[in-house]
């Protein structure tokens, strides 16, 4: 079994207020972003849950300390899952994580993202 995978995601957001909105969707994260089983195309899956548990591992999001190695990016989230197959999920077709993206899409300037699976034990 392969091990957790870490997602680190920086944004440049030039507006507090939206860097705000994007820690306070993060802060959400972790109870809404449910998986769902698929559904015909007609259904919308906003209350149903494969197993009614999150599986997102943990979520950490914040404000970047102005440094000027940081390159202009202001807000930093680090996302852990228990597999890859969960960081697929996450990436393609969560509707939380969706719903997020979206919000981010309209107010950044600038995206970053890398992921891995620890190689430290």
């Amino acid at each position: 079994m392969s091990g957790k995978i870490t997602r680190v995601t920086l944004f440049k957001i030039p507006k507090a207020e939206d860097q705000q909105h994007l820690i306070d969707l993060y802060k959400q994260m972790p109870q809404k972003a449910t998986k769902v089983p698929p559904l015909p195309p007609n259904l919308f899956p906003s209350n149903i849950s494969k197993d009614g548990k999150p599986y997102i591992v943990s979520v950490q999001a914040g404000k970047a300390k102005a440094d000027q190695r940081s390159q202009g990016f202001t807000i930093v989230a680090i996302s852990t899952f228990a597999s890859q197959e969960d960081f697929n999920y996450y990436d393609t077709q969560c509707a939380a994580h969706l719903e997020l993206r979206t919000f981010a899409k309209s107010v950044n300037e600038g995206v970053a993202m890398i992921y891995f699976e620890n190689e430290i034990v």
